[in-house]
């Protein structure tokens, strides 16, 4: 299948590292690239999106791959990979040190974040999390501070914005997987339907790539479209965001990258908590 001049259907977040990356593609400014139509939607939902088989092209979490690899395929470029960047864990109670039955608020089950989490308790948390609450990531920092939850996995500007809340940071989830790993920390991923064909597939990924690099030749060209979608964000935490999320790994995942993402998904499979891959599940065409 080919899609002609159809235009791809786009799922992607408002977030500034999101927009920052697809803004000359989706607003035409990339030569022969395959036209889109983006809707805007928090991970949670293109997570689901996904599941679903809907849209042609999403920004997903890492930990729904295995559920989403038999239609969808990565995509080596666009995603949020990299070092010094995981979520973190906050308290309000600067004295708080162990979350053994404790109650924690997360972001959603089916996020990278939670992953990183789950991995971290295993090794750090002896008597196990108590309870686990689901709440929208904008809400969570509001909840802890107001003490109807013990801690909160934040995650985007939250690293930037927490102490504003009055929190604590109990412990870094990158830096965990940093440390125990010695590779980036796999965060959000570029998935393509692979019915649209391994041509289409190539030529995204190169379109990509090119607006990744149009973005960094010329930032203040995308600050409308990131200010536009940032939510009342402070265009210096806009530009911290972008600093953190769009790297090396933006426009090209390399081997590193990929080795990273092996690794969370292996790692997690081994603890019961991600189907395992198939041996080619990550290969592109």
């Amino acid at each position: 299948m080919t899609t002609g001049d159809r235009p791809l259907q786009t799922a992607y977040s408002p977030c500034p590292n999101d927009t920052f990356v697809f803004d000359a593609l989706a607003h035409g400014r990339v030569p022969d690239a395959p036209p889109l139509d983006v809707t805007f939607a928090d991970i949670d939902l293109t997570n689901g999106m996904a599941e679903r088989g809907e849209y042609d092209v999403l920004k997903v979490s890492y930990a729904v791959l295995p559920y989403v690899l038999d239609a969808y395929t990565l995509l080596p470029c666009g995603g949020a990979l990299g070092r010094g960047c995981g979520p973190l864990v906050l308290t309000r109670d600067e004295h708080t040190t162990d979350l053994s039955q404790r109650t924690v608020a997360v972001p959603s089950e089916r996020s990278t974040a939670y992953l990183l989490f789950r991995l971290w308790a295993a090794d750090t948390v002896p008597g196990g999390v108590g309870e686990v609450v689901v709440m929208p990531f904008h809400e969570i920092m509001p909840a802890v501070r107001d003490g109807k939850v013990d801690a909160g996995l934040v995650i985007h500007e939250a690293r930037f914005t927490y102490q504003n809340y009055g929190l604590h940071r109990l412990a870094d989830m990158g830096e965990h997987w940093e440390r125990t790993t010695g590779l980036p920390i796999p965060l959000g991923a570029i998935i393509a339907k692979r019915s649209l064909g391994a041509g289409t597939l190539t030529r995204l990924a190169d379109a990509i790539r090119a607006s990744v690099r149009a973005a960094w030749d010329d930032p203040e060209a995308s600050r409308p479209y990131v200010m536009e979608h940032a939510q009342e964000m402070d265009p210096a935490v806009a530009d911290q965001h972008i600093g953190l999320y769009v790297n090396e790994f933006t426009a090209d995942l390399g081997a590193d990258g990929y080795a990273a993402v092996r690794g969370l998904l292996t790692r997690a499979a081994a603890e019961g908590l991600l189907p395992p891959l198939g041996p080619n599940a990550l290969e592109f065409p």
